[in-house]
């Protein structure tokens, strides 16, 4: 899982969302290809998963099997348009699992907020070739044994052993989307955590869903046979925390080991089952976890030893006095004991290359090569060979994979590829072009219309994105001038002044004039003049 999330209590939101309507539904699958792609269709990685060779990429399916080189996207109807995002991928040999949603601006208490939604799921077991869609409500008519990923508006009641627990059924999908995903080959069983929709499981390739049963907040350790009964959902957050509140049912993580034990992160703790999710315990701050949300879940396989498993804590709702941060646990004896580290670092992801371990973090990529004992921090992804595409500084690191072709590591600001342990790079980026020619069927061509030049982003804020990028295409080389005017048509920026090659090109400003000073926010006009012609355009700045 590597993204953020909005947290608000279920009473609150059955209040403002209730169309069960508004989910995804289901679309017919014919044979699909891997359709050729100018490159990765979306700067901001945020999941990264490498199998036989491939590198799959988030948020919209890129696919690469030779390094980078050339790059592919998966031909699916549910991406078609990019109306769906990639949460969370799985791969497993031939099996590939994706779960998908999209965020949706709400006013929920008089402000806006994005929403995530969950959109059903993607499944291939031909690694890739063709596609089958799950969508998140269950078919009305044409199959009536399908369960959706969503529960029934009477699905109230729950058999855990012997007591039949209250439960809230969720039947909308905003707020349920699948966070994570983990396929178990060894049982041909999916696992996903989809926030309020707690951990799910299904044995028949996502026809049919089973709701697993977690300890509450004030239950470390939960069996069938103890006969407990509780409430089976999210409490209002108004309750207070030292009371039964729900906090361990909403999931954002899940992973199963090569052990076979499935491991659950919530905003409760980190939770393990030695059965196949029937038992489980709990481990949270009171285990020297930094904090009890637990973002993600990864495995670190070592020969002959049982694996370590990592995980990334942020801090959640914790009784009042309990210290509560952002970090990193690990235990390396399946859960007998955790050890803390990276104390106050926001982390998203990990990867790890034999004992070289990989941290994915708001502030870089954190790299360990003494076991996490001591880590080093890389915060410049700059690619000397590509001089017009500048890494725009202080970018969060979303997602790490390590692959048989080199270290990858997914920004919000590109992707980025190291055969070296991270001390050179190689940078690839989303590159809208100046016309829709060339570009994958499920770009809509009408978001990539045709113009003489343009920038990005825009609005542009110079204290959050650092960089704004002016885009223009040169027939073949050329004395190239930019510059930058004001409202009033002052100039206040030469940006460059050089002879350049052909082909489309790229230059980068900061936000501030030829004195080095930050502008104030308002209307600016560039020109980009190239021998006889000018293209002019205009940037909003707003900080």
């Amino acid at each position: 899982m590597k993204r953020i999330a909005y947290t608000i209590g279920l009473v609150l939101l059955l209040g403002l969302l209730s169309d069960r309507s508004a989910g995804a539904q289901s679309e017919p699958m014919g044979v699909q290809d891997l359709l050729p792609s100018p490159g990765i269709l979306l700067n901001s990685i945020t999941n990264l998963h490498a199998e036989n060779g491939a590198l799959w990429v988030g948020p919209f399916l890129n696919v690469t099997l030779d390094g980078g080189a050339t790059w592919k996207v998966a031909d699916a109807d549910s991406l078609q348009g990019m109306r769906n995002r990639v949460y969370s991928i799985d791969v497993e040999g031939d099996v590939i699992w994706v779960g998908l949603g999209i965020a949706e601006q709400r006013v929920i208490d008089g402000s806006t907020k994005d929403v995530d939604i969950a959109h059903g799921f993607l499944v291939s077991r031909d690694g890739g070739a063709t596609w089958d869609y799950r969508p998140v409500l269950a078919p009305v008519d044409n199959d009536p044994l399908t369960t959706g990923f969503l529960d029934l508006p009477d699905d109230t009641l729950i058999t855990y052993g012997g007591v039949e627990l209250r439960t809230l059924a969720i039947t909308i999908p905003e707020l349920s989307p699948p966070w994570d995903i983990a396929y178990d080959a060894a049982n041909d069983q999916v696992w996903t955590a989809g926030q309020l929709n707690g951990i799910r499981t299904s044995a028949d390739g996502g026809r049919t869903w089973s709701r697993i049963v977690l300890p509450p907040d004030t239950t470390r350790y939960l069996s069938p046979e103890l006969g407990y009964d509780f409430p089976f959902y999210v409490q209002p957050v108004n309750v207070s925390i030292d009371q039964f509140q729900g906090l361990n049912f909403q999931a954002y993580s899940v992973l199963v080991d090569e052990a076979g034990r499935v491991w659950a992160g919530t905003v409760g703790g980190l939770n393990r089952s030695l059965d196949r999710g029937l038992s489980w315990t709990r481990y949270d701050v009171s285990d020297g976890f930094t904090g009890n949300w637990v973002i993600s879940i990864e495995e670190q396989r070592r020969v002959g030893r049982d694996p370590a498993i990592w995980a990334a804590t942020w801090p959640g709702r914790i009784r009042e006095g309990t210290p509560s941060r952002h970090g990193v646990v690990v235990t390396r004896d399946g859960g007998d004991s955790f050890e803390a580290m990276l104390s106050g670092e926001k982390v998203w992801d990990f990867a790890f290359d034999g004992p070289r371990i990989y941290a994915a973090g708001e502030h870089g990529l954190f790299v360990s090569e003494d076991d996490g004992q001591t880590f080093r921090t890389i915060r410049d992804f700059h690619d000397p060979t590509q001089p017009d595409h500048t890494f725009r500084p202080g970018s969060p690191v979303y997602s790490v994979e390590v692959a048989e072709s080199g270290l990858w590591v997914g920004t919000s600001d590109g992707l980025f590829k190291s055969t070296d342990g991270g001390f050179t790079w190689r940078a690839f980026r989303a590159l809208v072009p100046l016309s829709p020619q060339g570009l994958p069927k499920l770009v809509p061509p009408e978001r990539v219309p045709t113009v003489d030049t343009y920038a990005y982003p825009n609005p542009f804020s110079p204290s959050s994105d650092r960089l704004v990028r002016i885009r223009y295409k040169l027939e073949g080389n050329a004395a190239v001038t930019i510059h930058i005017f004001d409202f009033a048509m002052n100039l206040i920026r030469d940006l460059t002044d050089e002879q350049q090659f052909g082909g489309e090109r790229e230059v980068s400003w900061d936000g501030t004039d030829d004195r080095g000073t930050r502008i104030a926010n308002g209307t600016y006009f560039y020109h980009v003049q190239v021998e006889s012609r000018t293209f002019w355009g205009k940037i909003l700045i707003v900080d």
